[in-house]
């Protein structure tokens, strides 16, 4: 991985790149592509990248090219590139929606990764899903591995619809979890607590509860059994929730949100 064009310099590319740099990925191997002259200072300013406004340059000398633009506006980079402008060259495309066949079609018979991130990865905290297309070579879908780990994890999947159930699970992930978080806090403050202490133990909670499971070498069943203690405060409320389907809930809404994405085409 040489050097790498990002076309599009919004939030979620600055977090890549930051992720990339602090890797080791040195500045002057990075380019960024974007229409606003403000947004391209920036980005030099605070990053030391070069930054430029033309697509089809920064593809000439990049060996990676990173989508990072909006899904309407994928068809309007392909048209502003040379035909085999991207022969050889590795494309990864992080926005929702758009599939490998489609762009094959804009940008032709080249190796692509798709990806599903989601917005944790703003803050490094990402999970995503990414397939290669068979063009891909396995040094290249390394390099493509690497750099979605730049903004967190990646689980690289040997089919493509497979990134609709990884849309379900942490695509919209987040927002599951800030319905919960929502939730609570709304009772703690209907059981009595000032809004902004049931807002801090809400989100610490969380916190607390994400990192002993992600971090540890215990299951969550196991994790939950050892705070769960037979007829205690826990095992009311777990057996409420439990009584009213909550697992069931999850899982109908899980679906949902991967048969969706399959009706708007994100295979």
């Amino acid at each position: 991985m040489s050097k790498i064009a990002f076309i599009g310099g919004g939030n979620m590319a600055a977090a890549i790149i930051g992720g990339l740099i602090t890797d080791g990925l040195r500045p002057e191997n990075i380019m960024v592509v974007d229409p606003s002259e403000d947004q391209r200072e920036r980005l030099h300013n605070e990053l030391g990248v070069t930054t430029l406004a033309d697509a089809g340059a920064a593809c000439k000398t990049a060996d990676t090219i990173v989508l990072a633009v909006k899904p309407q506006v994928i068809q309007t980079v392909a048209e502003q590139l040379e035909d085999g402008a991207l022969n050889g060259k590795l494309l990864i495309n992080i926005a929702a929606g758009v599939t490998i066949a489609t762009l094959e079609k804009l940008f032709g018979d080249i190796a692509i990764a798709r990806t599903m991130p989601n917005t944790p990865a703003l803050l490094g905290l990402g999970a995503t899903g990414l397939y290669v297309n068979e063009k891909a070579s396995e040094a290249q879908k390394t390099d493509a591995i690497k750099i979605t780990e730049a903004f967190g994890i990646c689980v690289a999947v040997d089919r493509e619809d497979l990134l609709d159930a990884v849309t379900a699970v942490s695509g919209s992930g987040p927002a599951f979890y800030f319905l919960m978080i929502e939730e609570m806090i709304k009772s703690g403050v209907e059981l009595g607590l000032a809004p902004e202490d049931a807002k801090a133990l809400t989100l610490q909670t969380a916190l607390g509860a994400a990192s002993m499971a992600a971090k540890g070498d215990v299951a969550p069943e196991e994790l939950r059994r050892r705070v769960t203690s037979p007829n205690g405060t826990t095992h009311a409320a777990l057996t409420l929730m439990q009584e009213n389907g909550f697992g069931d809930v999850v899982a109908k809404a899980m679906k949902a949100c991967k048969d969706r994405a399959v009706e708007l085409g994100t295979t």
